[in-house]
């Protein structure tokens, strides 16, 4: 793997994944970040990696669904692996927007399999980026696993359940190496405000309500970003070709404990005292449609076959992640208020 084209790098997760391959893993080649920079794409989260690896980190202002464009990237910097984050995430957005979803994720990744299978041969490995969300809802007990039927329930989660499914018949059809992983909600550094860990923190920072959907008890299973991050290269490393494997956090959760845990964490701290507990900010909302019940990862396979294990628990990835807010207002206020916007027009056009 000597030139990594990483989609959607300038996103939460993607951010990340850089981070980790330049600062942390053992990979030695050159990492080629293809970011549209729609609205949670910001590319100063990695000025300073720039920076630092001048010459193993590049930066490339383009859309996954323009194939010319992303023909002359695979051209111009002879990638051979692929890692592909870039998608529209956000299931609130798909019901308001699903046509963008289809566009992205769907017709995006059907273009990058597309260019990959021509460079069949120089090929090392097309590595798709999934969420648990395509295997529907689970009841009160079971987990999913690899072998879980799909059964999307939003228009986001349709259209990841699509470029799962195009990615698998690439390898099948045409014998491109591929690995697909699928991930339990994801939380930490550099994530957009509008998801539930980072909105609570900072709602419950500034005294704000604290809206939590419906009755509070939807479950779900919780990654720290860098977990899986630890995760997705030790797949792209070791795992079969051809092969899916579930990442999660061991984690399982309801969404209310978890905003509860947020408002205890922070009123321990030493932070300007109030006169009552931020769980009093905790506000019920109308619950959003198609909201599934509870999700719950089993990563048995990743943990037997390759070793995999997550290193933070629940509270000491909430704690890092609380700290991390607290310690860059800065960026928090730049992306709150779209300074960061003018400042990507300014260096990469509109």
């Amino acid at each position: 793997m000597k030139n990594m084209l990483v989609t959607g790098g300038c996103g939460f997760i993607g951010t990340n994944f850089v981070r980790y391959l330049l600062e942390e893993s053992d990979f030695e080649g050159r990492v080629v970040n293809v970011d549209a920079l729609t609205y949670a794409g910001n590319p100063e989260n990695l000025s300073d990696i720039e920076k630092v690896f001048p010459e193993r980190y590049v930066f490339v202002k383009g859309d996954i669904c323009d194939k010319e464009g992303m023909a002359h990237v695979f051209d111009d910097y002879e990638i051979d692996t692929i890692c592909h984050f870039a998608a529209e995430s956000h299931v609130d957005r798909s019901i308001v927007s699903p046509d963008a979803f289809i566009r992205t994720n769907i017709v995006g990744t059907f273009n990058l399999l597309e260019l990959a299978r021509k460079q069949q041969g120089g090929l090392e490995l097309f590595h798709h980026i999934s969420t648990d969300e395509v295997f529907g809802s689970l009841g009160k007990d079971g987990y999913f696993t690899e072998e879980t039927p799909y059964r999307p329930n939003s228009p986001y989660s349709a259209s990841k359940a699509s470029s799962d499914h195009l990615v698998r018949a690439y390898h099948e059809t045409y014998g491109l190496p591929v690995t697909i992983s699928n991930c339990s909600n994801n939380y930490g550094p550099y994530q957009f405000p509008e998801k539930l860990l980072p909105l609570m923190i900072l709602n419950a920072l500034e005294g704000k309500q604290l809206p939590v959907y419906g009755d509070g008890l939807n479950v779900r299973d919780w990654l720290y970003v860098r977990d899986h991050c630890t995760a997705i290269w030790k797949i792209m490393k070791n795992g079969k070709r051809g092969d899916t494997y579930n990442i999660g956090g061991n984690t399982e959760m309801e969404n209310i404990r978890i905003v509860e845990m947020v408002c205890d964490i922070l009123d321990d701290l030493p932070l300007p005292k109030r006169d009552h507990s931020r769980r009093e900010l905790i506000t019920f909302v109308k619950d959003r449609p198609g909201h599934d019940r509870r999700y719950a990862i089993d990563f048995t396979k990743l943990r037997r076959e390759l070793g995999w294990v997550p290193e933070e628990s629940l509270e000491t990835g909430i704690r890092k992640t609380i700290q991390w807010y607290l310690e860059n207002q800065e960026w928090v206020n730049r992306v709150q208020s779209g300074e960061y916007q003018s400042w990507i027009e300014a260096h990469y056009g509109k």
